[in-house]
């Protein structure tokens, strides 16, 4: 149980140094929402749910969006990096190998999901997202960009975690409104 404890006080600290501002909230802010939809989940998804965006807490090494014509593409190389950086955290904590390799594994693969754990993180990460990022990602990107990103992530999510983000509201009615216009535009497109 030690080791779990220094590798999330390891995580923490590195996230700490992220130039985003929202990154530290939102890595809590996944775990805690991760054990709100499953309260009795293992140590390798608890692990997961706090390093899976460690990829953008090092600016020098950072997966950049930039670097990348497909949005998914960008994203699988994040998480895909965030990994890579958390396996010698995980194992200078003297992390069980196999909880290791599983935190590794549901980081890798956070963004797309495939089976319930991966499924639960990406959930986790999604809803997090329109709770504590949004705000802040608005007021660095602006509407359109804001509206795009958060139409990724809710397209994404399962039903049960559509649920819950339809009923975030905001103390700004300007995101208010970017909610809900993306929502409906989320349930036109499944009319087309």
């Amino acid at each position: 149980m030690v080791s779990i404890d220094c590798a999330k006080t390891k995580i923490r600290a590195v996230i700490a140094g992220s130039q985003v501002p929202e990154d530290p909230r939102h890595a809590d802010n996944t775990l805690e929402w991760l054990l709100r939809l499953a309260p009795d989940v293992g140590e390798a998804l608890q692990l997961a749910a706090l390093a899976h965006d460690i990829d953008r807490a090092i600016e020098a090494v950072k997966v950049r969006r930039a670097d990348f014509d497909d949005y998914d593409t960008f994203k699988a190389a994040h998480a895909q990096h965030g990994a890579e950086l958390l396996r010698p955290i995980l194992a200078a904590c003297g992390v069980a190998r196999d909880i290791m390799n599983e935190a590794c594994r549901l980081v890798t693969v956070h963004e797309v999901g495939g089976d319930s754990a991966a499924d639960l993180l990406k959930d986790a990460d999604s809803i997090s997202y329109f709770d504590v990022n949004l705000p802040l990602y608005y007021q660095r990107e602006g509407w359109i960009e804001t509206k795009r990103r958060s139409l990724w992530g809710y397209r994404r999510l399962s039903m049960r975690a559509r649920k819950i983000v339809e009923n975030i509201e905001y103390e700004d009615d300007t995101l208010n409104c970017l909610l809900w216009e993306m929502i409906h535009d989320y349930k036109d497109e499944g009319r087309a």
